[in-house]
C-alpha cells in the first residue's frame, strides 16, 4: 500500500513538472517563430499624461522626472505628473523647479493603485487621451511616447512597453535582468505570437484614459495593481499590445536582501490572485475567454528559479530511487533550459552571464526566505528601495 501511494505521488509530481515546463516551452518557441509587430507611424498625435508614483523615492525621482521631460514628442501634447508619497521637503522643492505637476499623497497603507486613483481624481477636470505609468526609477528610450501613440492608432486601448535592465554592473543585477528578459520572451512576446494578450508588468504600460479611470475603480489595497488591471482588462476581452524593442529602462536588484523583500511581495501577490481568480478562471474558460483563463493559469506557475531548483531536486531523487523516470526527467530538464535560454538576448552570452548564473544558489535561498515571509507581505506594504545598486545585499 505504501509503495503504491509513493508511486502515485511520484507520478503526480512528474505530471506537475511536465505541465509547468510544457507551458513555458510552448510560449518560448512561439516567440521565436514570429517576428515582432511593428506599428506604422501614427497620423494623429494624442495627448499623453505620464504618471510617476513613488514612495520615499528621493534617490531616483528627480533624475526620472528630468529624463521623462526629454521625450521626442510635442511638448504641448505630453505632461509629467509625479505622485509623491512621503518624499522629503528637499526633494519636493527640487521637483517644483521642474516643468512638471506634483500631487502629494499619504495613506495609512500605501499602494500604487491608491496613489494613481487619487491622482486621477485630482486631475479629473483636465482630460487626456492616454495615461502612461512609470516606476520612480524608470527611464524611457527617446521615442517611446511615439511608439505608444502608434499602437493606439491601430486601435489598442492598452499597451506594455519592453521593460529592460538599466543597470547590470553586478552579477546579481545581471541575473535579475536575465529573468526580466525571459519573462518578456514568454509572457509578452510569446503570448502575442500565440494570439493572446501581452502580460502587464507594472510600469512602462499605457492605457486609454477613460478606460484606465474605469479600471481603477475600487482597486483596493492590493500591491499587485498591474495584475488586477490585467484581469479586469481580460474580463472585458481587451487586447494588450507589446511594444517589443521599445524600451523602458528599469533598475534591477543588485543584492539578495532587496531581492528577497521584492520576491516576498510578488509571491504574496501570486497567492492573492490564485485565491481570487481560481474559480473565475474556469468560469471564463467555459465562456470562451481563453485569455482570462490563461492569466489565471499563470498564478499556478512556480517562479522560474524555484522551478529550476525543484526539477534539479527531482532529478537527484529519481537518480537515487526511481530510475524508471530518469530519461523523461532529463528530457524535462533540457526542455526547461531551452525555454529559458531562448529568452536571453544572444548579445548577453558572455563571461558576465556565467558569473550571473553563479548567483542562482543565492537567488534560490532568497526565494525560500521570501516564501517564508510572503504571508506577512500580504498584510503590509513592502517597499523596494531604488538608487543604490551596490549595497543592496547587506
Amino acid at each position: 500500500m505504501l509503495q503504491q501511494i509513493g508511486t502515485l505521488l511520484q507520478y503526480c509530481i512528474l505530471v506537475f513538472l511536465t505541465w509547468q515546463v510544457t507551458y513555458l516551452l510552448f510560449f518560448s518557441v512561439a516567440a521565436k517563430l514570429r517576428k515582432p509587430t511593428i506599428f506604422p507611424p501614427a497620423k494623429t498625435l494624442r495627448k499623453i499624461r505620464i504618471f510617476i508614483p513613488g514612495y520615499k523615492e528621493d534617490a531616483v525621482i528627480i533624475a526620472t522626472a528630468k529624463d521623462a521631460l526629454c521625450q521626442i514628442y510635442p511638448a504641448e501634447l505630453f505632461e509629467v505628473v509625479v505622485i509623491a508619497d512621503s518624499f522629503s521637503e528637499q526633494t519636493l522643492a527640487a521637483l517644483h523647479r521642474l516643468p512638471i505637476k506634483i500631487i502629494q499623497v499619504k495613506f495609512e497603507k500605501s499602494t500604487k493603485g491608491k496613489a494613481l486613483h487619487q491622482a486621477i481624481k485630482v486631475m479629473a477636470n483636465d482630460p487626456v487621451d492616454i495615461v502612461l505609468i512609470l516606476d520612480a526609477d524608470n527611464h524611457m528610450a527617446p521615442g517611446f511616447l511615439n511608439a505608444v501613440n502608434n499602437a493606439f492608432e491601430q486601435g489598442y486601448l492598452a499597451v506594455q512597453g519592453h521593460r529592460t535592465a538599466k543597470n547590470m554592473a553586478s552579477p546579481f543585477a545581471f541575473l535579475d535582468a536575465c529573468t526580466e528578459e525571459v519573462n518578456n520572451h514568454i509572457f509578452r512576446r510569446g503570448h502575442v505570437a500565440a494570439g493572446l494578450p501581452c502580460a502587464l508588468i507594472g510600469s512602462g504600460m499605457a492605457f486609454d484614459a477613460a478606460l484606465f479611470i474605469s479600471l481603477l475603480q475600487n482597486i483596493g489595497d492590493t500591491a499587485g495593481e498591474d495584475k488586477e488591471l490585467e484581469f479586469r482588462l481580460l474580463r472585458q476581452r481587451k487586447k494588450i499590445a507589446f511594444l517589443d524593442g521599445e524600451y523602458v529602462y528599469d533598475e534591477k536588484v543588485a543584492g539578495t536582501y532587496v531581492f528577497s523583500k521584492q520576491r516576498s511581495r510578488w509571491l504574496a501577490m501570486q497567492a492573492e490572485f490564485f485565491k481570487k481568480y481560481f474559480i473565475e478562471g474556469w468560469v471564463q474558460l467555459f465562456k470562451g475567454n481563453i485569455a482570462f483563463f490563461d492569466k489565471a493559469v499563470q498564478t499556478y506557475l512556480l517562479p522560474r528559479v524555484m522551478l529550476v531548483a525543484t526539477l534539479l531536486l527531482w532529478l537527484v531523487w529519481v537518480f537515487i530511487f526511481s530510475h524508471q523516470f530518469m530519461f523523461f526527467s532529463m528530457g524535462l530538464t533540457i526542455a526547461l533550459a531551452a525555454s529559458l535560454f531562448m529568452g536571453i538576448p544572444y548579445s548577453w552570452y558572455n563571461k558576465k552571464l556565467l558569473f550571473a548564473f553563479l548567483q542562482i544558489p543565492a537567488a534560490l535561498l532568497s526565494m525560500v526566505k521570501a516564501l517564508l515571509h510572503s504571508g506577512k507581505a500580504r498584510n503590509q506594504f513592502i517597499h523596494t528601495p531604488h538608487g543604490d545598486t551596490s549595497t543592496n545585499n547587506q
